[in-house]
């Protein structure tokens, strides 16, 4: 009862209204929606929005199959998901295959079982590109299980509206739409659900319609092994990269050590030449500063010879002129003899007057 509230408020009070007014959904093929009596609808699987569109254009309760993580979550978060998933009609299932799918399988009989509907995704999990893949059987045994019918479901649009990864939808009115084709029954194979041949057979008939009511390529090919592969080469691809990164950081480590070696070889050869250069120039200054020193030495000794030659010679004349002095001093007669000399000269001409 408390699960039957929770959906009924999230379809008609909480989620309902708002998808129906930012989207406006458009639907087609609503005369198929069987009014009474259980019924499985098969549907391509584009988006998580899937399981959000497509019960809010049925009137009737639908419950659908989940992983089982989304019911599986702590703290606040993990109680948000899993309310939100019960509330919106679907119910836990382990795809690790095995017995874990039988159990799957058993709920959604039981669902059926109560002439309710049961919306399942053949293809197993989201298509990774947007193309229609290979369907997987369980969905042909419930229904020779069950015996009920499957109406194929097309949604459309729904990965645009929200792609895979991204938690905050694209609103566009109506961008996404679904497609009901009709009915297909396949009491024919009554009986014969343990015929895998014939499981298969109802399983690429289901698919065939959807392929015509989505208009999607078709891959002969499990989405689940694509996505594996897609994956394997993701993590190549990362490997590789990590590869390359990893070499190209060794090869700057190298080239680092090389210029960081030729680096200190020119500073070292630049101090060197350095220190040569500063040794020749002192030896240069010094040089020149003995040669200055021995030119203001020769300069001071010439300056001194010629000082000590003046002296001499001031000397010298100095002893001469007293010598004459004392000379004529004492020798005066000299001087008489010289000046009688020219008297007779002077009576001479005296005569000769």
């Amino acid at each position: 009862m408390e699960v039957l509230v929770l959906y009924w408020l999230m379809k008609n009070v909480l989620i309902g209204p708002v998808v129906r007014t930012l989207f406006k959904p458009w639907v087609e093929g609503e005369e198929h929606v069987p009014e009474h009596g259980g019924a499985i609808f098969a549907s391509n699987h584009l988006s998580f929005s899937d399981s959000v569109f497509l019960p809010l254009v049925v009137d009737r309760r639908m419950t659908f199959p989940a992983k089982m993580e989304y019911f599986t979550g702590t703290g606040i978060k993990g109680w948000l998901t899993k309310t939100f998933f019960k509330g919106m009609g679907q119910i836990p299932i382990d795809r690790s295959g095995g017995e874990a799918s039988m159990a799957a399988l058993n709920s959604g009989l039981r669902v059926l079982d109560r002439g309710e509907l049961f919306g399942i995704y053949p293809e197993g999990t989201r298509s990774p590109d947007g193309k229609l893949y290979k369907g997987k059987t369980g969905v042909a045994r419930m229904a020779l299980e069950a015996k009920v019918p499957v109406v194929p479901v097309a949604m459309i649009n729904t990965d645009k509206a929200q792609p895979t990864g991204q938690v905050i939808p694209n609103v566009k009115r109506g961008q996404v739409g679904i497609r009901f084709g009709k009915p297909l029954d396949f009491s024919r194979y009554e009986g014969m659900e343990e015929d895998r041949t014939v499981l298969r057979s109802i399983t690429d008939e289901i698919m065939y319609e959807l392929m015509q009511l989505s208009g999607q390529e078709y891959v002969d090919d499990y989405a689940a092994s694509v996505k594996e592969r897609i994956a394997a080469r993701a993590k190549a691809a990362v490997e590789g990269a990590r590869v390359a990164v990893d070499k190209a950081v060794d090869q700057t480590r190298v080239q680092v050590g090389q210029v960081r070696r030729q680096v200190d070889e020119r500073v070292e050869t630049a101090r060197t030449q350095i220190e040569e250069g500063v040794q020749s120039v002192r030896s240069q200054v010094e040089s020149v500063g003995e040669q200055i020193k021995a030119r203001g030495e020769a300069k001071a000794a010439a300056e001194q010879d010629d000082a000590n030659a003046t002296d001499e010679s001031v000397t010298g004349e100095s002893v001469t002129d007293a010598a004459t002095v004392e000379g004529e001093q004492q020798d005066p007669g000299e001087h008489a003899a010289y000046d009688t000399t020219v008297e007779p000269l002077e009576g001479a001409s005296d005569d000769h007057r």
